[in-house]
């Protein structure tokens, strides 16, 4: 809404008023401008007003540069703004009615629409009974409402509000600013400029406090900061939460999955899936096999699995038959005979005789 880029302020009898003045006012904030008599306060409203031109830097308002407007520009430039005054400003000789009706009068609003909009404003700050009475027969805090009332008639985004308790009591001052921030509840943007700490600490509302013509504090940069802060801080929160491994997950992992205390040592462990081994025809093809085909060696396969199953039904059979005696004396064989029959003095041995020898001697 507002933007103070580099700004400086020196007037002709050479008092530097601001200097390198860099500030956001956001749409819809509340803002206390404060500080000691002389500190650069007025001239900073004076600046956002165009009743004075910074001699360095831009001011943006609402989207418009301001600091090279055209004099034929700024009356309707300041349309958008209401303008609360710390010494009232309002026309003696008129009725409250007629204080609040001229600011809509001087923009051109017609009749009807001033006869309704008059009432409503007035009765928002609950001056509605007062309304045909003269200023020099209101209270302090009266008249300042009337002035509250001339700045909100003509609905200004921005209302700029220049001590505006510095001549009511002290306890219609908090009634003042209640106004305000109801008003700001609403969206408009409010700018007070006050010397009063009562009310600041009061409203929790943003506070800039310019001392020399510099900016030396600003709450919502101390705001933003804390809040970046505390940003950091849960950040590197959750990142420890996420590095550290509790005794209990870790307990409830290996009786799950059967893990050892080194996969966490490590801080790598990915539970492994085996692949599974798919063989195709391409992985055939390599193979040392001649000439023969992919079916062919899926035939010897076959064929081969065939010989081990009668093999192993040969096997089962012959284990059955270990049950038998060898040429039992009831059998018939073709070597049939008693082997008290044999003559073993007739039989020759080779004393030389090695059993597996391979000679032809060993042969006969």
């Amino acid at each position: 809404m507002i933007e103070f880029r580099n700004i400086s302020k020196v007037y002709n009898n050479g008092t530097e008023a601001l200097h390198n003045i860099n500030l956001k006012v956001e749409k819809g904030e509340f803002v206390f401008i404060v500080g000691s008599s002389g500190a650069g306060k007025s001239t900073f409203l004076k600046l956002i007003t165009c009743e004075e031109r910074p001699n360095e830097g831009q001011i943006i308002v609402d989207g418009i540069e301001i600091t090279a407007l055209p004099k034929r520009k700024i009356p309707y430039f300041r349309r958008k703004m209401g303008m609360v005054f710390q010494d009232f400003r309002l026309i003696d000789h008129m009725t409250v009615y007629d204080n609040v009706a001229f600011a809509m009068r001087v923009v051109g609003a017609s009749g009807r629409v001033i006869r309704k909009r008059v009432p409503y404003i007035l009765s928002l700050v609950g001056l509605q009974h007062k309304a045909k009475q003269h200023p020099n027969e209101l209270s302090g805090g009266e008249r300042q409402r009337v002035g509250l009332a001339r700045a909100l008639v003509n609905n200004p985004s921005i209302i700029i509000a220049d001590e505006p308790t510095g001549n009511i009591d002290p306890a219609l001052s908090f009634e003042i600013v209640d106004l305000l921030s109801e008003i700001n509840r609403r969206g408009t943007t409010i700018l007070m400029v006050t010397h009063e700490h009562s009310l600041v600490k009061h409203f929790h509302k943003r506070i800039i406090q310019i001392h020399s013509g510099e900016i030396v504090a600003d709450t919502a940069l101390a705001q933003m900061e804390a809040e970046r802060a505390k940003a950091q801080e849960q950040e590197e929160i959750i990142e420890e939460e996420e590095l550290y491994t509790s005794p209990e997950e870790i307990a409830e992992d290996i009786i799950e999955e059967d893990i050892t205390s080194e996969d966490y040592e490590d801080g790598d462990y990915e539970e492994e899936i085996p692949e599974e081994e798919v063989y195709t025809e391409a992985d055939f093809e390599d193979l040392d096999s001649g000439d023969e085909t992919f079916e062919e060696l899926a035939g010897d396969l076959a064929e081969e699995s065939e010989i081990l199953e009668e093999m192993e039904e040969l096997e089962a059979e012959e284990n059955e038959d270990d049950s038998v005696d060898f040429l039992s004396s009831d059998e018939e064989s073709e070597f049939d005979f008693n082997l008290d029959d044999l003559d073993l003095d007739d039989i020759d041995i080779d004393e030389d005789y090695e059993i597996g020898s391979d000679s032809s001697e060993d042969e006969e």
